[in-house]
């Protein structure tokens, strides 16, 4: 397991982090997601055999967020 933080913009509430937790937990090797929409981070624990950093951005991008590097 891997475990990667991302610094996401666009979150303005809880709902925003739930939102972001959701998507990220539905997808397949992704074990955990905490979001903390204050903060602007989500801290995903993922398997790097079944599914990418690039492809955890691309979700919470598609959720309509913006992940900073």
């Amino acid at each position: 397991m891997k475990t990667v933080v991302f610094n996401v913009e666009g979150m303005t509430c809880g709902g925003c982090a739930k939102s972001v937790t959701r998507v990220l937990t539905e997808l397949s090797g992704v074990q955990s997601a905490q979001v903390n929409h204050s903060e602007r981070k989500a801290e995903v624990v993922f398997d790097e055999t079944v599914v990418t950093e690039a492809t955890l951005v691309e979700a919470i991008e598609d959720a309509g967020f913006e992940v900073i590097a």
